[in-house]
């Protein structure tokens, strides 16, 4: 083997990977936040709401969980100008991202509430509590606890994802990556990099999340 490997380009452009790394948690990170709203939401609807509501929220789930992140990405970006809606990469990344992830959160979400028994929010209805009440009070913290470790795994996985937004030039780890390697064509050393940085990410978001789940859960031993 001839290859000379030599870290030193990479080295030079440590701190544009960085700032892609950066970019990269950010949009994750509030994508999450979005796309868990957006869960919940879907979960109340589905329970509470009637047909109309319940077919909407099915319709998206199923277009967003049937078709690539980066379809959704380029209609997005690409698409909605035709219809005069215009994003910079960032906030589509950011919007294709939050529908994304809020589609199959919803569908975990909603196995956990399924899980609760009905007992519960009987009991709720018999206390007087509203339905909002009921679901947040009762229903929503133990459907949670249910499904966290899969809610975690989804996000993390968003994380991983996240590096098609590069295809729109967004300036992710991996769009940074691209234009590094392009200028200095030292590939095994750029991507060896960003492998390790994703890891690095991924580390951070699980204990992030397990941070998250002992505040909550354990110490309080309920939300």
């Amino acid at each position: 083997m001839t290859y000379n490997f030599d870290f030193g380009p990479v080295w030079q452009s440590m701190d544009q990977l960085l700032w892609g790394a950066c970019l990269t948690v950010k949009l994750t990170s509030i994508s999450c936040l979005f796309g868990f709203l957006i869960a919940i939401l879907c979960v109340f609807v589905r329970m509470r709401s009637g047909r109309i509501g319940t077919t909407l929220v099915s319709f998206y789930v199923e277009i967003i969980r049937n078709t690539p992140l980066l379809v959704q990405l380029f209609f997005i970006f690409f698409g909605l100008p035709s219809l005069g809606i215009r994003l910079d990469p960032t906030y589509a990344a950011l919007v294709a991202m939050t529908a994304n992830v809020g589609a199959y959160a919803a569908e975990i979400l909603r196995a956990g509430v399924e899980s609760i028994p009905r007992g519960q929010s009987e009991a709720g209805f018999a206390l007087g509590l509203s339905e909002v009440q009921i679901f947040r009070k009762i229903v929503l913290p133990p459907a949670v606890r249910a499904v966290y470790p899969a809610l975690s795994s989804q996000f993390i996985m968003l994380l991983l994802g996240s590096s098609v937004v590069s295809a729109i030039s967004a300036n992710d780890l991996t769009a940074v990556a691209n234009t590094i390697q392009s200028q200095n064509l030292r590939s095994f050393e750029v991507y060896f990099t960003v492998i390790g940085l994703y890891l690095a990410m991924s580390i951070l978001f699980r204990l992030a999340f397990g941070a998250i789940y002992s505040s909550i859960y354990e110490r309080k031993g309920h939300w």
